[in-house]
């Protein structure tokens, strides 16, 4: 009960903050982002300290080589950190754009405008750079912040959020704003899925338990992010290179991350001269591959793939493999089988690429390009807040504009109904 207690006190001091932070101006806002990211990097060491910390605790945990990655920190991410805030400082505020002017023939004048969400509670699990990620768009666009981290991380989340927070209030953002909880039992998540009066949205990022657990508990609004089963399908007419060295980076570049790769598509009209040839490069690389009747056929070295593999999210070095009668029947596989995350087909022909655009249905849909772009970085964001994987109100790596909502302004002169 004391805990709950707590938790309930950090979400209601969040929610007057927002009161003020959300007419706090650009340039005050833009002030504390900045001095936060100079604070992340003079602080690098005790934040690299803690980090160790965390990576011994996984390494006794056995955890696999790619979910160490994800928790990793060192120099050259902590400054892209940094870098990412100053990214967003740079940005436009959206609190208080104008989306819309009617005058209406009553004299009636309403006007939209971007408003903040209030606040936003963030559960996720080991990845340290969504502290400095979520604090720095939240607060940019006008929101509190209430973080609760995965117990891998628990130690890098601390100090960083520590660091942020005391950098964020010298530079005037409201006390409160930011909060962190540091207790890891499962009953945190629970008691912040009830808080429908202090939080105004839930943002869970993590695996598929973490985020179906949300989902089906939450009483405060949720916006589902993060599970990843994407698809690279490799067409007919596609330039054997190109798509080899799109497979790869799409696996193995970081293969713990949701926007990597989990399922392979190879049209039949090639997959003789193309399966062996993706098969040496990523064996090479160590990926374990799971491949159909069809797939093993022409690589006996292939493992079998199950019903299981095709809807599977591995966070590892592992990739199953199809081979597709044509771009129909892939098509048709990914939407039977993905999570409406990131979908690539590597073509030459063009018919093909605007078919498979307009009939996939997921957040980002390339055409030979990998999906490991699907990012808030490399969109232009600065950062994400999370990958949208649903549809009702933000979908695709989520910016500052996603994290606000609409108020209607209207101005009369004595117009009653």
């Amino acid at each position: 009960m004391q805990l709950q207690n707590t938790i309930q006190q950090q979400a209601q001091s969040a929610k007057r903050a927002a009161q003020k932070l959300a007419i706090l101006s650009t340039e005050m806002k833009n002030k504390a982002l900045l001095e936060m990211a100079s604070a992340l990097e003079h602080r690098s060491d005790m934040i690299l300290s803690e980090n160790q910390i965390d990576l011994n605790n996984a390494r006794a945990k056995n955890l696999s080589a790619p979910l160490l990655d994800r928790l990793m920190l060192n120099e050259d991410r902590l400054h892209a950190i940094a870098e990412g805030m100053r990214q967003i400082a740079l940005l436009d505020d959206p609190i208080g754009s104008g989306l819309c002017e009617i005058r209406r023939p009553n004299g009636l004048d309403i006007r939209a405008v971007r408003v903040p969400l209030g606040v936003v509670g963030i559960i996720y699990e080991a990845r340290p750079n969504v502290t400095a990620d979520a604090i720095a768009l939240c607060l940019k666009s006008g929101n509190s912040v209430v973080l609760r981290g995965g117990s891998e991380a628990i130690n890098s989340n601390k100090i960083i959020c520590s660091i942020l927070a005391s950098a964020a209030y010298k530079a005037g953002i409201p006390e409160g704003a930011i909060a962190f909880i540091d207790d890891v039992q499962r009953s945190t998540v629970a008691t912040m899925l009830k808080l429908r009066h202090e939080l105004d949205v839930i943002i869970p990022r993590g695996g598929k338990g973490l985020i179906n657990y949300v989902v089906e508990n939450s009483t405060v609004p949720v916006i589902e992010t993060g599970a990843g089963v994407c698809h690279a399908f490799v067409d007919k007419t596609a330039d054997f290179q190109m798509a080899a060295d799109i497979v790869v980076n799409a696996k193995t570049s970081r293969p713990a991350v949701c926007n990597t790769i989990e399922t392979l598509l190879i049209h039949e009209d090639i997959a003789a001269d193309f399966l062996p040839l993706i098969t040496k490069k990523l064996q090479s690389l160590h990926v374990t591959i799971k491949g159909d009747e069809k797939s093993r056929t022409l690589c006996p070295s292939l493992e079998e793939a199950s019903e299981e593999d095709w809807s599977t999210e591995y966070h590892d070095l592992i990739i199953s493999v199809k081979i597709v009668f044509d771009i129909f029947e892939a098509v048709e596989h990914i939407n039977a089988y993905n999570t409406g995350h990131s979908e690539t087909i590597i073509t030459n022909d063009l018919k093909n690429a605007r078919y498979f655009q307009g009939n996939v249905d997921a957040a980002a849909v390339y055409v030979n390009a990998s999906t490991r772009f699907t990012d808030g970085f490399e969109f232009g964001f600065g950062a994400e807040i999370g990958i949208s994987t649903q549809k009702l109100h933000a979908r695709g790596p989520m910016g500052l504009k996603a994290l606000t909502t609409i108020k209607y302004l209207i101005d009369g002169n004595g117009q009653i109904r």
